[in-house]
């Protein structure tokens, strides 16, 4: 379960550990209860200062196979339940590390509203194994557990427990539950959190984001092209900042790369790491969880926030990125979350055994429906076209997999559900204007992207399919504003590309900022 190099990294993790701690088993006859036992037993001789006691739940009182955490002798506040693997592996530690006493890497003021959040504030998140959002939030909740006696987090897997994920109807993750009711779903960190369970915070934000002095240059996105451009900036010895929703973009939610020079193959919320330490290490102001609601031009460019807030700059980087595309059909919106899904590799594991349909016959289409066809009882992929734009290699993967179908000329026309969940997908043969109904319980969309610029409709030349228009220096049509990454009119959307360019508007801005100086 654990090999040579991932014990070796267990055993120097765990010199940290501050005071012993009690891992209590609750395990049943599965063969899942068998691994869990292996698995803490491993951990248990990774540290002299870990203890594991099993308890053979006869009645079912308590989710099986599961663990708690606790200090010797205490009340345990963290559990899991399931095997925190794959992506989960690192929150397991982490909760270890926590739970024994060391400091979490939260701010002060963050770590104090934690540790006064009143309760009693029962959290339950479900996860997926393959889920790369799902460890920000479940880090982040065992965080307010372990140093905080009025809250519990619970961690559950919800490819394990199937009964109570179609009981509670989760179809998608993370989804977090507070006292037994739906509290969010969808990647968050520990401010985002606090935020919530915090209604005064937004407005001492907002009032703290206006009083910070003009920046030189602003960047407004976080993805590779706004880390690139701040990274630029900040190297010419100006004052820089960076206000994105959130930090990492569309690579946080990528689940291998393997075409970005000099890295032969990682993992997006890998890289996302790499790249904020990277802009962290200059003296950059990380302005994180706000959207931009304006630009507006004047003396110095105002950056109104949704918050309340505005940022003021001499010079402007915008780098947005793009978000997944709708079908825009009936019941799409409705049913979001709710069988409606964006992310296979995060959602998947929650249709087990049922069928789904894919839209889109392009690559991530594709390698949707193939790496769906290992979960789920059967895929349905439906193209709009009359063949699919995938590359050949998938293609022929995907024929030749027993439990897919492949329909072409597909107009997808509505998506059907009864109240609570999706129960069938409509959609329309073009050849021959039949219509057709296909019962499924999960749609996952993977039509490509459209640029998130509609804060900028009103203030930037935008391209007929709403992109900016950026000359080759990356100057809009406003002076002192650049742009750059997938919300350009850059032809190419790629990684590589999106940061090339960053750093390129991030020279053009500063160009700007000198030649205005110099007038």
């Amino acid at each position: 379960m654990i090999d040579d190099a991932l014990r070796a990294q267990l055993q120097s993790t765990l010199t940290h550990l501050k005071a012993p701690i009690e891992l209590t088993a609750f395990l049943d006859q599965s063969p899942s209860s068998d691994e869990l036992r292996t698995l803490l037993q491993e951990i248990a001789r990774a540290s002299s200062l870990v203890s594991v006691q099993e308890r053979i739940d006869a009645e079912r009182s308590e989710r099986a196979p599961s663990f708690t955490i606790a200090l010797a002798g205490q009340t345990p506040r963290v559990r899991f339940a399931g095997l925190p693997l794959g992506h989960e592996f690192t929150s397991l530690i982490l909760a270890l590390l926590h739970v024994s006493g060391h400091a979490p890497r939260i701010s002060s003021d963050e770590l104090t509203q934690a540790e006064s959040l009143a309760g009693p504030l029962h959290f339950e998140t479900y996860f997926s194994a393959s889920c790369q959002n799902c460890p920000d939030v479940v880090q982040a909740l065992n965080v307010l557990a372990a140093r905080n006696p009025h809250v519990q987090h619970t961690t559950i897997d919800g490819a394990l427990f199937q009964s109570e994920v179609e009981q509670r109807q989760v179809l998608a993750v993370p989804s977090v539950f507070l006292n037994g009711v739906l509290f969010a779903q969808g990647r968050m960190e520990i401010a985002d959190i606090l935020n919530k369970l915090d209604t005064g915070s937004a407005a001492r934000d907002a009032a703290l984001l206006d009083a910070k002095e003009p920046f030189d240059m602003l960047v407004i996105g976080g993805g590779p092209a706004g880390a690139a451009a701040a990274v630029y900036a900040a190297r010419k010895g100006i004052r820089v900042g960076l206000v994105a929703e959130r930090f990492g973009g569309q690579v946080a939610d990528t689940l291998a790369i393997e075409n970005y020079p000099s890295v032969l193959e990682t993992e997006g919320p890998k890289m996302v790491t790499a790249m904020e330490a990277h802009v962290l290490s200059y003296p950059v102001d990380l302005i994180k969880r706000q959207r931009v609601s304006h630009i507006l031009q004047g003396d110095l460019l105002s950056v109104e926030l949704e918050g309340g807030a505005t940022l003021r700059a001499r010079s402007i980087v915008v780098a947005p990125g793009a978000r997944w595309r709708d079908l825009n059909v009936p019941g799409e919106t409705e049913y979001r979350t709710r069988g409606v899904t964006y992310c296979p590799h995060c959602d998947g594991p929650l249709f087990k055994g049922k069928n789904v349909a894919v839209i889109g016959g392009g690559n991530s289409g594709v390698e949707a429906a193939i790496d769906l066809a290992g979960v789920v009882a059967h895929v349905t992929l439906l193209e709009f076209a009359a063949e699919l734009k995938a590359d050949d290699v998938l293609v022929r993967k995907l024929k030749s997999l027993a439990n897919v179908t492949v329909v072409t000329e597909a107009r997808t026309t509505e998506v059907v559900g009864d109240g609570h969940k999706v129960v069938s997908l409509r959609y329309e043969a073009r050849a021959t204007s039949v219509q057709h109904e296909l019962p499924v319980a999960g749609v996952f969309v993977q039509i490509g992207l459209l640029p998130s610029t509609g804060f900028l409709k009103d203030a930037l030349a935008l391209s007929p399919f709403g992109e900016i228009v950026i000359d080759a220096k990356g100057q809009t049509s406003m002076p002192g504003v650049f742009a750059a990454g997938d919300a350009t009119t850059v032809p190419f959307k790629q990684i590589v590309i999106a940061a090339g360019d960053g750093a390129k508007a991030a020279l053009g801005a500063f160009e700007h900022l000198m030649r205005a100086y110099e007038a």
